[in-house]
């Protein structure tokens, strides 16, 4: 028998061999394994940096059995064979260049998507459609209407959805929201983040595409361009396809954010900001930004996309007191420094997700909502994304959190949503 027993299969194996069945003692339990029937089977959507960082964790888990990754380029698709195979020592791991075809296996419980933004919320919908629950990257979706869309379809399917803000399950991140919500720095009046900014690109003329990618599968839904280097490899620097750190990074601190501020079924109202755009800068994206963001009661996050990558932070500041998480370092400060030493002693930082993971496994168990849900996740992206609105149009934005729309501007309320290239639709 193959070593990818599942929940699914195993019952069907039994019952195809009545009379002799040998079975395998890693499949029942023995020696410390996990049964085959208590395994979730896994497979990755786009093995790309950030999906190789991530896969060991799920490898590391006696609870997963990851079987499969799918990618547009033949590279990539290798390389994540390699890995898998090479921890399992077998050589079972089957590839996909379209991750529809893998979708559609029966033995498959989950996926991990680890994507360019362009393709989370459309592969996280199609993934729960055929009945598999998602760990999708962050951010969660392009567009505002992708994320009411996306948690729709969750909760219409109950599928077990977690978005990769795995901040909210690190220690670090977890102390400043109890300290935030404890009264112990005052009243909470501002939040502010700091995102390093985005780079400036040289132009490109458009080159052959490398052998071995499937473009038009990468591009997905988005709009069809000629292979240009610099801004296939710097995809997250044009509006079609990315945010630029905006939101590629601030989401993470709209997520902490709004959970310090016990906010997460509603939003700012209002977005003011200023950008630096630079002359002929092939990429979209600013180099560098500020955006405040009013809440009705008039509480405020402050973004800034300025700085190197290693002084990302994010800040709570009260009446009474302030306190930091430095995200490079995982160090955290605060005033009065006092505060510090109500936190207990831990090591682990962002860039370990175990925690998220775990969470999320024992939520396909339990079908519990996760610790970053579809709809508190949709809301900390839409914060970004109203953001880089505010940013592309020149110009102050109010917003309807209950309604999810901006009132009396047709304009702005036209690009909450983006049309998808054919053959692709939710």
């Amino acid at each position: 028998m193959q070593q990818t027993l599942t929940r699914r299969s195993l019952l069907k194996s039994v019952s195809a061999f009545p009379l002799l069945t040998v079975i395998p003692g890693s499949a029942l339990g023995r020696d410390g394994a996990m049964p085959a029937s208590d395994r979730v089977t896994l497979a990755t959507i786009g093995h790309g940096n950030r999906c190789r960082e991530v896969t060991p964790f799920f490898l590391s888990r006696p609870d997963v059995q990851l079987i499969a990754v799918a990618d547009p380029r033949e590279q990539r698709r290798a390389m994540g064979k390699a890995q898998v195979d090479q921890y399992y020592k077998n050589g079972d791991c089957v590839t996909y260049r379209d991750f529809r075809e893998m979708l559609a296996r029966e033995d498959l419980d989950a996926v991990y998507i680890a994507t360019g933004d362009r393709w989370h919320a459309l592969a996280s919908i199609l993934a729960a459609k055929a009945g598999k629950d998602v760990y999708s990257e962050k951010p969660m979706t392009m567009t505002i209407e992708e994320g009411r869309e996306l948690v729709r379809t969750m909760e219409r399917l109950g599928t077990v959805y977690q978005c990769g803000h795995q901040r909210r399950s690190v220690d670090s991140y977890r102390f400043q929201v109890e300290i935030a919500q404890s009264g112990l720095i005052g009243r909470v009046h501002t939040v502010e983040m700091q995102m390093w900014e985005n780079p400036v690109l040289q132009p490109q003329a458009p080159q052959p595409v490398p052998t071995g990618l499937d473009y038009d599968m990468w591009l997905g839904p988005t709009p069809w361009c000629p292979y240009i280097p610099a801004r296939f490899n710097g995809w997250n620097y044009f509006w079609d396809t990315g945010g630029g750190t905006l939101i590629a990074m601030g989401c993470h601190y709209t997520d902490i954010a709004q959970w310090g501020l016990d906010a997460d079924d509603t939003g700012p109202v209002h977005y003011e900001g200023l950008a630096e755009f630079i002359p002929g800068n092939f990429a979209d994206t600013p180099v560098r930004c500020r955006v405040d963001c009013t809440y009705a009661d008039g509480r405020r996050l402050v973004m800034w996309v300025r700085g190197q990558f290693a002084q990302r932070y994010i800040r709570f500041i009260g009446d009474e007191g302030w306190i930091q998480v430095d995200d490079d370092t995982n160090v955290v400060t605060a005033e009065p420094q006092s505060l510090l030493k109500r936190r207990a002693v831990s090591a682990k930082s962002w860039a370990d997700p175990g925690g998220h993971i775990g969470d999320f496994l024992r939520c396909i168990k339990t079908r519990r909502e996760t610790i970053c849900s579809p709809e508190k996740s949709h809301r900390a992206t839409t914060i970004g994304h109203i953001a880089n609105l505010c940013l592309r149009l020149g110009r102050d934005l109010m917003w309807d959190p209950k309604t999810e729309s901006f009132p009396n501007d047709a304009e702005t309320d036209r690009m909450r949503r983006r049309l998808m290239r054919a053959p692709w639709h939710f």
